[in-house]
């Protein structure tokens, strides 16, 4: 038993010591112009696991500056490897685009078996070769947070979550600079979106396919207008699309929290993902085990297709409502990413 422990002991500190972030196999194009890291913005998270890159692309014109976050929860792929699209074919020709692939870099490192049949890795071919993408979790690395409380309540309020929801980014915003892993990760998005004097945020989420959350755009209430033009377009495709408005009572949330604190739009989309049917068919989805790439009626590519339409369709939508502008170039369309997903990455 003394030998366990120490082994255990040996691996938490070495863990520590190591900690370098997740390399995630992005592959920039030519619309990139510069490469940051969160730490650039928040140095608590340097040589942690925390940090994550930030991909910069900056068009010849002055313009609106936006934030693409995919990688909040690991284990939602559709946002991730949509942000990965923008990284790798987007031209900017007005304004500056931000993106974080794995706005939880720690995530991509641990994989919980949720639902039966979800992988540890999405792995596919491209034209420079094959391409593997992580299928992370929900949350934090345990590892790289130490122990859950036995409940995690919001700070200055009385809303409380089970204890393993303090390493869910999703409910921890603003964050904490002097608090866990997972606050300050929050704390260095929203130091971003302060320093770079961002204009709209868009936070990319997977929900259960019978969750009310499957196919909804969230909107911070300052922001539902331009939110509910972006649905009826979004409508066109016969998603069954739904529009929501942020919870005055539930805290901790990006769309609710970046709305509120920052002068940037903010808004979070959903798309079904069998891999988040929790509990459902003992963990089984309809086809057996769960899909989370070729499932007949929800594949990735139309996934991340949604994805993709949804922030290209906010982007046009930005100038009729706040009269700041940025122009995206490059990307392609919602019928091409159903048809041939892997086809649109380096």
């Amino acid at each position: 038993m003394k030998n366990i422990v120490l082994m255990m002991f040996i691996v938490i500190i070495s863990v520590s010591i190591l900690a370098v972030p997740f390399y995630a196999d992005v592959r920039p194009g030519y619309g990139l112009t510069e490469e940051k890291w969160l730490s650039d913005y928040f140095s608590g998270l340097k040589d942690t696991w925390g940090d994550t890159k930030v991909y910069v692309l900056k068009g010849k014109e002055p313009g609106a500056s936006a934030l693409l976050l995919g990688g909040t929860h690991g284990n939602e792929i559709s946002g991730i490897m949509a942000a990965m699209m923008y990284v790798e074919r987007a031209n900017v020709q007005k304004g500056t685009l931000y993106v974080i692939v794995r706005a939880n870099n720690s995530n991509a490192t641990y994989h919980e078996k949720l639902v039966a049949g979800t992988p540890d890795w999405v792995e596919f071919e491209t034209q420079s070769g094959k391409r593997v993408v992580s299928y992370g979790s929900r949350r934090t690395n345990p590892l790289h947070q130490g122990n859950d409380p036995e409940k995690y309540r919001y700070p200055g309020t009385e809303l409380k979550f089970e204890g393993a929801e303090a390493r869910n980014l999703n409910r921890v915003h603003p964050g904490n600079p002097d608090g866990t892993l997972t606050e300050k990760i929050s704390y260095g998005i929203f130091e971003l979106i302060r320093k770079e004097k961002i204009d709209m945020v868009l936070d990319m989420h997977e929900a259960g396919t019978k969750s009310r959350l499957a196919y909804t755009l969230v909107c911070n209430p300052k922001n539902i207008d331009m939110g509910a033009m972006v649905m009826l377009d979004l409508e066109q495709h016969d998603l069954g699309f739904k529009l929501e408005q942020s919870s005055k009572e539930f805290r901790g949330l990006s769309h609710k929290e970046i709305g509120d604190q920052t002068d940037a739009i903010a808004f979070l989309s959903e798309t079904p993902n069998p891999g988040q049917d929790y509990g459902d068919y003992d963990g089984w989805s309809r086809q057996g085990l769960a899909d989370v790439v070729n499932d007949a009626q929800y594949p990735l590519s139309h996934r991340v297709a949604v994805q993709v339409e949804t922030f290209r369709l906010l982007c046009d939508y930005l100038p009729m409502f706040y009269e700041k502008e940025i122009i995206i170039q490059n990307i392609p369309s919602y019928d091409e990413i159903s048809d041939n997903l892997f086809g649109f990455y380096n």
